[in-house]
């Protein structure tokens, strides 16, 4: 909590369910199940909640998973933003999948309002 509003950027590389890699690591799809990607998005919003709140006013949120799915990505981001009224607003957020040749991955760039 000391360091709440003191940084400039804040990177959360979140733990997901890994379903963009999957091409490249087959084996992980037998991992998964129901209750694993819902620990995982439970962890997702209690770290965006937690460690968001460090960057300071016009500082940026960078929220990023290796997941394409939208629970773990764009619904966890507008979950953050309702909860959190109008002191962040969503500057930019990207999907990549993996048919586009690349491991699939979420990217979403908040601002701290003023």
């Amino acid at each position: 909590k000391r360091l709440y509003g003191t940084a400039d950027r804040v990177l959360i590389d979140a733990p997901c369910s890994g379903l963009g890699v999957l091409r490249r690591n087959p084996d992980a799809k037998w991992k998964l199940s129901l209750e694993v990607i819902d620990k995982v998005k439970l962890l997702q919003a209690d770290l965006l909640q937690r460690y968001a709140q460090m960057a300071k006013a016009n500082g940026k949120v960078v929220y990023a998973t290796c997941s394409i799915l939208p629970s773990e990505n764009q619904k966890q981001i507008q979950s953050f933003l309702q909860h959190n009224g109008n002191k962040y607003v969503l500057e930019d957020e990207r999907t990549v999948l993996p048919s586009e040749g690349f491991d699939g991955f979420y990217m979403a760039r908040l601002r701290v309002a003023t």
